[in-house]
């Protein structure tokens, strides 16, 4: 029995027979051509260029019609990068200027890109590298005269294993029997994990080295809420995850049937419980779920799935679409937070070399004033719809606030001018996850309407530690006496200025912190919305006066180890059904 660490993405466990698909990629042998035959080198490329474009529209229609618009979307990115000129017309100079076979000049340029892709260090890059391949395979099967395919024929139930996956195979595991998948690459935020979420089958990528160690045929086990797998497991288990995968099962249903019941501790004391989406159209699951509400709408996955920056009208249908589907609750939807880790490095003419301290987020935003105009008409146009709230990501100095509220409102004067109608009142709030922002909470609070504690990054940036580097995963923790004391300190200057304060990180979607949130004062948490029914179940079990004493017991506390496991243990006790046997390093809050 091997068990392997990987980073989860996509929830559930799976227990199957492992397929291990054979990643070796075609080695072409240099070919020369002569110059005679240059023309009809360049034409061949070309029409399988064409084809491979045709594929993307199939595959780009069936996607849509199995995952939704937004994974689709993924392939009008493929199709993009199939016309641009900067990765295309290398290949025909090569076959022009060398006399080489197309297939030698196509498989040139890719590995080109790719090992630059690679050797830039960040998830920025590295995870856009399955993407690449997934286009160089797809023309080079025009070109050698092979019809286009996934992989494996996937014909009985199975665990799928591969070094990586593109998002052409993943895109057609909906209309297969494939139970989950494991990756030994990518990222979280890579499309083929997005296809995992949209497929809802349990994934887990990052495990590195997870190929050697399986075959073909062999039990494994997924738990793509922990990030464990399990290889050749043994009968206790095997067991024990079954009885896991049941009960979660049994859980689900329980607690789905609870959804609608108040959000209120047993004291009374009324807690929101809200829902973090990335497309509009996931606003209805968390009324679904029980919510009230969206606490924040990530716009920056429209961009990552289109090939083009998104328009106003794009932009307009999707923040419609959430507030209609959020049926008269609140919908917080946050500027685009773009960059570091979140794709627009890639089109940097010059590479930033620390993009987590460089342009990003609202910094960027700042830098891209049209851009910025643009999402905003398009916010305040869905405004007039129902109760919208707009929040500016990572705001690290008050001049940053102040220059995007005066751009807020330098659109709302251009939207008067045009007679379009938005809500004049429209909350204004800003994202809390630098130590800055925590240290100057006060001054913001006189700012703004309310504030959004993101524990995500309000870790890495007070701890210095990169949430997405298994190297260091051990020193992320958001219970940190430091990050704590962050916290607290944001949640009374909120208080003092009577300005509203959540919370939105991966944190608060947690039951083991649930008490603790509560405790040091948090009435608004916000989490995916498949976690509400657990958060609530925390929530009508409590009572304010519990979840004050339990916080300031951790307060005494000098080191994180000693609160993970304390607040593990006092779950446990309390509701051990919502946290099982996980322990207090499992990271189910990374």
């Amino acid at each position: 029995m091997h068990e392997f660490r990987g980073i989860p993405v996509s929830s559930g466990i799976a227990i199957g027979r492992a397929l291990l698909l054979d990643d070796a990629r075609p080695r072409i042998v240099e070919r020369a051509i002569e110059a005679a035959a240059v023309p009809d080198e360049l034409d061949r490329l070309e029409r399988a260029l064409d084809k491979s474009v045709a594929d993307l529209d199939t595959l780009r229609a069936d996607a849509e019609r199995a995952l939704g618009k937004e994974a689709a979307a993924i392939f009008a990115f493929h199709q993009g990068m199939l016309r641009d000129p900067s990765l295309i017309q290398p290949i025909r100079d090569r076959i022009s200027t060398n006399h080489v076979a197309a297939e030698w000049a196509t498989q040139q340029q890719f590995e080109d890109v790719a090992r630059m892709f690679s050797s830039m260090g960040d998830t920025a890059f590295s995870t856009k590298v399955d993407d690449v391949w997934d286009l160089f395979y797809r023309v080079l099967r025009h070109l050698m005269g092979r019809a286009t395919s996934v992989a494996h024929e996937i014909d009985e139930p199975s665990i799928v294993v591969a070094a990586d996956l593109t998002p052409s195979q993943a895109a057609a595991f909906a209309d297969s029997e494939v139970l989950g998948f494991v990756t030994g690459l990518g990222g979280p935020t890579s499309h083929t994990a997005i296809f995992a979420r949209a497929l809802g089958i349990p994934a887990c990528v990052g495990a590195r080295g997870v190929t050697t160690e399986v075959e073909t045929g062999e039990l494994i086990i997924v738990d793509g809420e922990t990030g464990l797998i399990v290889i050749d497991p043994d009968e206790a288990t095997l067991e024990h995850f079954e009885q896991i995968r049941k009960s979660r099962i049994e859980l689900s249903v329980r607690l789905t049937s609870d959804a609608l019941l108040d959000s209120r501790t047993t004291d009374g004391e009324p807690i929101a419980l809200m829902g973090n989406i990335e497309f509009g159209h996931e606003s209805k699951g968390v009324v679904t779920k029980g919510g009230a509400g969206v606490g924040l709408f990530r716009t920056e996955f429209l961009w990552l799935t289109m090939d083009h920056e998104p328009s106003e009208e794009e932009q307009f249908d999707q923040y419609k679409e959430a507030v209609e589907g959020a049926n008269g609750l609140p919908v917080t939807i946050r500027t685009c937070d773009l960059g570091a880790d979140k794709f627009t490095q890639a089109a940097a003419a010059i590479p930033e070399r620390n993009p987590f301290l460089g342009l990003r987020s609202i910094r960027y935003s700042l830098k891209n004033l049209p851009a910025l105009k643009v999402q905003l008409r398009a916010i305040l146009r869905a405004s007039a719809i129902g109760p919208v709230r707009v929040m500016f990501p990572l705001i690290t100095q008050m001049p940053e606030l102040r220059h995007a509220k005066l751009v807020l409102r330098d659109v709302m004067e251009d939207l008067d001018d045009e007679r379009i109608a938005y809500d004049r009142s429209l909350p204004v709030g800003m994202m809390v996850e630098a130590p800055s922002a925590a240290v100057m909470a006060s001054s913001f609070a006189r700012e703004c309407d309310f504030f959004s504690i993101g524990t995500n990054d309000l870790v890495q940036y007070t701890l210095a530690v990169d949430r997405t580097n298994e190297r260091v995963a051990e020193l992320y923790s958001p219970v940190h006496p430091a990050v704590m004391r962050l916290m607290k300190d944001v949640v009374r200057a909120a208080r003092r200025h009577k300005t509203d304060v959540s919370i939105c990180g991966e944190m608060a979607g947690d039951p083991t912190y649930t008490m603790l949130l509560i405790g040091i004062g948090l009435r608004t948490l916000s989490a995916t919305p498949a976690r509400i029914p657990y958060l609530k179940r925390v929530v009508r079990s409590v009572s304010v006066a519990e979840c004050e004493r339990l916080a300031r017991t951790v307060g005494s506390f000098d080191s994180e180890g000693q609160v993970a496991t304390y607040l593990l243990d006092q779950a446990r006790k309390r509701f051990p059904e919502l946290v099982g046997g996980r322990s207090a390093d499992d990271g189910g809050s990374r």
